[in-house]
C-alpha cells in the first residue's frame, strides 16, 4: 500500500509500516533534524516544511494517510493543557488531508490523555470530523509493552476505513502481558528494560554502537518524572520528549539506577534498530526518540492493514485547489 506520512518526526511510525510490508511515498516534517535523521535512515522522500505551508495538490494520491499528530497540548504531562490551546488545532491538518486526497484508510496517533481533554469533547469532535469526512471510524489505547516493546507507553490510535472500502480493519491482539498474568492468558511475559539492555556495553568502554552518548545530569530519585527509581525487572516506565534541544530534556535512569541512559540504549527501549542513526545533537535525540511512535507496535499495527490495493477502489480527491 502506498502511504502519506505526516508529521514524521524521525520516523518510528513509518519504519514500521515500512517493515510491514508498506511503501511510504511521500512524508513531511516541520523540524530540521527530525527530517535530516528521516533522510539518513528512511528515505529521500521527506519534505521539511510546515504542512500548514504545503497544498494537498502537491501532495501524492495514496491508500493509506498515517500521522502521529503534535500532542503536547492534548497531553495529561502537560499541566497547562486546555482545549483553545492552539497545537490543538493541529489534528486539523491530518483531517484536511485525508477529506481531500480520500486515501482508502488512515491511522492517526496522540496521547492517552486525549481521550480526557474537554471531558472528552475534543475526542467525540475529532471523531465526528473524520465520520464526516467519509470514514467509518475506531479507536483504541494500545500499551506498547504488550506487543514486546520493553517500555509501558500507552498511545491512543485512530483507525478510519473509507465508507466504500469493504475491509475491516481490527486492532492487533496483546502477544505479551505482565509476567502474573501470562501464563494464565497464554501469553508472552512482558520484556523488561534490563534484559532489553542486559548486553549493551557501557559507553565509556569500547564499542562500535551509534549514539552510544548520555546525559551527565545528575541523579535524583525524588519520583517526578526523570528522576525515579527504575526496576530493571519490568518494562520502563514511558520515554518522553519534555524538555528542549539545549540539554533540558528528562531523561530515564538506566536499569541499574547508577547514571541516564544513553541516547542508544533510549532508542532500544523504544525499539529502534541499532543500525538507526540520529544525525543531530545529543539532546536532540533524545526528543526525536521521545516523540517517536515505537516501530515494533507501528510493524504490528502496519501488519493489520491489507498489502493489496484491490481492484476497483480508488476514489478520486475531493479537491484539487490549495486550502487554508
Amino acid at each position: 500500500m502506498r502511504v502519506v506520512s505526516l508529521f514524521c518526526g524521525a520516523g518510528g511510525l513509518d519504519l514500521g509500516f515500512k517493515k510491514a510490508g508498506h511503501e511510504i511515498i511521500w512524508s513531511n516534517d516541520f523540524d530540521k533534524d527530525s527530517v535530516e535523521t528521516y533522510r539518513k535512515n528512511i528515505g529521500a522522500h521527506v519534505v521539511h516544511d510546515d504542512i500548514s505551508n504545503i497544498s494537498v495538490v502537491d501532495i501524492p494520491e495514496c491508500d493509506i494517510v498515517i500521522g502521529g499528530f503534535p500532542c503536547q497540548g492534548f497531553s495529561v504531562a502537560n499541566m497547562n493543557r486546555h482545549v483553545a490551546d492552539s497545537r490543538n488545532q493541529l489534528y486539523l491538518q491530518l483531517l484536511k488531508v485525508i477529506t481531500y486526497k480520500q486515501p482508502k484508510f488512515f491511522l492517526a496517533e496522540n496521547v492517552k490523555g486525549l481521550m480526557s481533554l474537554g471531558k472528552g469533547e475534543i475526542l467525540k469532535m475529532i471523531l465526528k470530523d473524520f465520520t464526516e469526512a467519509g470514514y467509518r471510524v475506531s479507536y483504541k489505547v494500545l500499551n506498547a509493552a504488550d506487543f514486546g516493546v520493553p517500555q509501558k507507553r500507552e498511545r491512543l490510535f485512530i483507525i478510519g476505513v473509507r465508507n466504500d472500502v469493504n475491509d475491516k480493519i481490527e486492532f492487533p491482539n496483546p502477544t505479551h502481558a505482565p509476567l502474573e498474568k501470562a501464563d494464565a492468558l497464554g501469553l508472552l511475559p512482558w520484556v523488561s528494560v534490563g534484559k532489553a539492555l542486559e548486553n549493551i556495553p557501557e559507553p565509556e568502554s569500547d564499542h562500535n554502537l551509534s549514539n552510544h552518548t548520555y546525559s551527565k545530569f545528575k541523579l535524583k530519585f525524588n519520583g517526578y518524572l526523570g528522576n525515579r527509581h527504575i526496576n530493571p525487572d519490568l518494562p520502563s516506565p514511558t520515554v518522553t520528549a519534555r524538555g528542549d534541544t539545549k540539554g533540558g530534556v528528562v531523561v530515564l535512569h538506566h536499569p541499574r539506577n547508577h547514571r541516564r541512559m544513553s541516547v542508544r540504549e533510549l532508542a532500544i527501549v523504544q525499539s529502534f534498530p541499532l543500525d538507526f542513526v540520529f544525525h543531530c545533537n545529543q539532546s536532540s535525540a533524545y526528543r526525536l526518540i521521545g516523540n517517536a511512535v515505537s516501530p515494533k507496535l507501528a510493524e504490528i499495527i502496519g501488519n493489520q492493514f491489507p498489502k493489496s490495493t484491490g481492484a476497483a477502489n480508488g476514489r478520486k480527491s475531493r479537491g484539487t485547489t490549495k486550502t487554508d
